[in-house]
């Protein structure tokens, strides 16, 4: 397996979680970095509850809290993320495996970062906005996780 450094930033290959675990920390710090990815929204079993938090589409009980970053270890999985803007679940490209909504949005992403062929894995990350989906979930999120707020005048 090779891992080429490009413009300071290491692109991985196959076997990619064995390849992080032994690579030499490079020292290059940058700041921010948008990416996109994709939420799910999970369905309540009980037509009263209601789950108010966003939820990783693959890692299934990972939820996204809105007032503190998601986080993992980047050599076993991190905070996957993709460089492209992706809108539906034909532009997410992997079998899902849920029939619950999606929706889709940018996140910021921090501390050691892994770069892969089509986008990311994070140390953190933090919700952006979020950009397509259902209006009404849209609409829903973008209050609990404050964003995609217009300012109003004089605030």
């Amino acid at each position: 397996m090779t891992a080429i450094l490009q413009q300071g930033v290491t692109i991985m290959r196959s076997n990619q979680n064995e390849l992080a675990r032994t690579l030499k920390h490079e020292g290059l710090r940058v700041g921010e970095i948008i990416a996109y990815r994709a939420w799910r929204v999970i369905n309540p079993l009980w037509p009263l509850s209601d789950d108010n938090r966003l939820h990783s589409v693959a890692m299934r009980e990972y939820v996204w809290h809105p007032e503190k970053p998601a986080s993992g270890d980047v050599r076993t999985h991190g905070i996957y993320s993709f460089r492209d803007v992706i809108r539906s679940r034909e532009e997410y490209g992997y079998d899902l495996g849920v029939d619950e909504h999606l929706l889709f949005g940018k996140v910021k992403i921090w501390g050691e970062i892994v770069e892969h062929e089509d986008g990311y894995r994070s140390e953190f990350g933090k919700i952006a906005s979020v950009d397509y989906g259902d209006p009404e979930l849209l609409k829903k999120f973008r209050k609990i996780y404050r964003v995609n707020q217009i300012a109003r005048a004089g605030q």
